[in-house]
Order: C-alpha cells, then structure tokens, then sequence
C-alpha cells in the first residue's frame, strides 16, 4: 500500500461516534471513509449527520452515498458484522462504533467478511490482539494485530492521567469516578431495562454505575493491575464529562503544585491539555483532547492522598480513534518497505 494513497475505513454504526469519526475525516486528507454500516435509513443518517456538524451544507446525501469534498461513502442499511460485505469496499480497516458488538466472534464476523482489521471504540468484552492507547503505548502496535480496541474515552482519560503523574510520582493505588453525560443505551423515562437504577429516567437522575476501566487498567498499565476502583455517576447532560480521581501517593512531600505542574509538562500535544480557568462542562463541548486538566481541581488531604478532576468529550475519542487507524497504516508502510 503507498503511503500517499488515503486510508479506506469503513464504520459500523453512525450513532454520535461514527459521525464524529466521519466528520473529522472528512476534514483530513489522508483518511476516507468508504462506507457505513447502519440500521437507519440514509435520509436520516444525512439528517443527524447534519445536526452534529458545524457546516451541514459540505455534506450531500446522492441516492444512498454521502458525499464531501473530500470523498462518498456509501450507506448501507445493515445491523449485523455478519451482513457487511467489506471485501466490496477494498477497507483497510473496520471501526465498529456501536458500542454492542465487543465479543471476539463478532471481530472475527468482520475478518472473515474482507476487513484486514476492526477497530473497537469501545472495551472489548473477551481477549483481543491489543489495546492502544495513543500517547501511552501505542509504540507496542504490531502489523500483526487483527483485533484492537481504543479503549473508552473514561479509560483513555484515566490512563493517560496515570501515566504522565507516574513519571514523577509513585502512586500506590487510588479511585475513579466518571461523572458522565449520560449514553444513547440509557432510558429517557422510567423503563424496565437489564438494570435496576439504569431503567430509571436519565433525564431526571443521577444514576450510579459501574465502569470497566479498572478491570483492564492493567492491560494498558501494567504497574496499576488491580490498584485502582473505577465507577460512574451518569447525570442528566447531553454532552461533557468530569473525571475525578482520588491518588495515594508514596510520597508525602507532594503537593498540590507539584501534580499541577506535572500535568502542564506532559508534552503530550493534542491529547492533553491543562485550564486554569474556572470552567464547567459545557466549556469542553467540542474539544478535540483526551483529557483536559483542571488544575483549580487538584486537592491534597492528609500527608498522601491527592484529588484530581479532569474534562473529555466524545469528541476527543474519536480523534484518538483515528489516531490509531493511522499508527496502524504508518505499520503496513514499514512493512512493505522492509
């Protein structure tokens, strides 16, 4: 494959995510998206596309393909990884972004339709190749790899809040809570679901809720295996969301400006940001980073035991989606090369 040559990427579900992902490579130049799987009709695709999106007008629905100056996908009305016939589009990797199909079998129902590769925007649920984390590990990303997963925007959140503060400090163990919008699976009024407090109205509650990033933390950050609890709170807001993080350090001497400080050194551009501003979560609606520090957040209690709080988007995770569709392209290069 040469280098020059636009990565074809085709995307399952084009719920909020999907179009994100599809808006934002629209806008690049070296990703396409050839074609959606999705089981809503192309007129209202187009129509939800168009609300998402701050200039509507560059994207045209033609029959069934959207089209930008950029590139047409083609829109297919299809549910199921076993449907989609991906060989048809030549893709050079699949995003399943539906959040429903995490299970390795429907990985492989992707592979063995024509996808050299599917990408999870979300946890899987089983084993998979790997794991990467932009800024974190994606070093460890091997052409061989088949099935991965970007991880959860909360997951990449707390990861990479982790790493950087490990750098400079031992943590020996702490917690997470995500204080989260609430999600499209969640019931806008009481409705009896798979779970007790997720079947009430998330328009009106505080639902608390549990959250797999402590139970593969230690995947992406071998060192916090089993060191660390992570939970939810879904509140009623459409867009947002508040990482709150409890450390207990090893060292007492740290203090709240020596964290502050770590954080403004990350260095990791585009992924991590730092405010010392007073903002709220609707200052974050559309931004493009992982994590957005808060430095007016960061608490210290007692000799060791920090307090942090921290701002992401779904926006950040889908430009950290395609981040890792181009590590995964920068690997095929090489390899063709060597």
């Amino acid at each position: 494959m040469a280098q020059g040559k636009p990565i074809r990427v085709g995307i399952m579900g084009f719920g909020q995510t999907g179009r994100q992902i599809y808006e934002l490579a629209s806008r690049s130049d070296d990703v396409e998206v050839v074609a959606v799987a999705d089981i809503g009709k192309p007129e209202i695709l187009h129509y939800l596309l168009g609300a998402e999106v701050k200039e509507p007008q560059r994207h045209e629905l033609h029959g069934n393909f959207l089209v930008n100056p950029g590139f047409r996908t083609r829109l297919l009305q299809i549910d199921r990884p076993a449907e989609m016939p991906w060989d048809i589009f030549g893709v050079d990797m699949v995003i399943d972004s539906t959040g429903k199909y995490r299970d390795t079998s429907y990985m492989q129902d992707h592979l063995g339709n024509g996808a050299p590769r599917v990408l999870l925007r979300t946890l899987p649920t089983d084993g998979i190749d790997r794991i990467v984390i932009p800024g974190i590990n994606d070093a460890e990303a091997a052409a061989t790899d088949c099935m991965i997963s970007a991880g959860s925007a909360t997951t990449t959140a707390l990861c990479l809040l982790l790493h950087v503060l490990s750098r400079s400090f031992t943590i020996e163990c702490g917690s997470m809570t995500t204080i989260h919008s609430y999600t499209s699976d969640q019931a806008l009024q009481d409705y009896a679901g798979s779970d007790i407090r997720r079947s009430r109205s998330a328009a009106e509650n505080i639902i608390p809720n549990s959250h797999e990033a402590g139970a593969w933390l230690g995947r992406i950050l071998p060192r916090f295996d089993g060191k660390f609890l992570t939970s939810a709170l879904n509140v009623p807001i459409h867009e947002g969301c508040l990482l709150d993080v409890n450390l207990v350090l090893g060292d007492a001497e740290v203090g709240v400006e020596d964290i502050n400080q770590a954080m403004r050194d990350a260095k990791l551009p585009g992924i991590i940001g730092v405010v010392e501003d007073p903002i709220v979560s609707s200052d974050v609606i559309g931004n493009p980073l992982s994590l957005l520090f808060d430095t007016k957040g960061t608490l210290k209690a007692g000799n060791n035991i920090i307090k942090t709080l921290s701002w992401y988007e779904n926006l950040g995770h889908a430009a950290r989606l395609l981040d890792v569709v181009r590590i995964y392209r920068q690997l095929d290069v090489q390899q063709e090369a060597a």
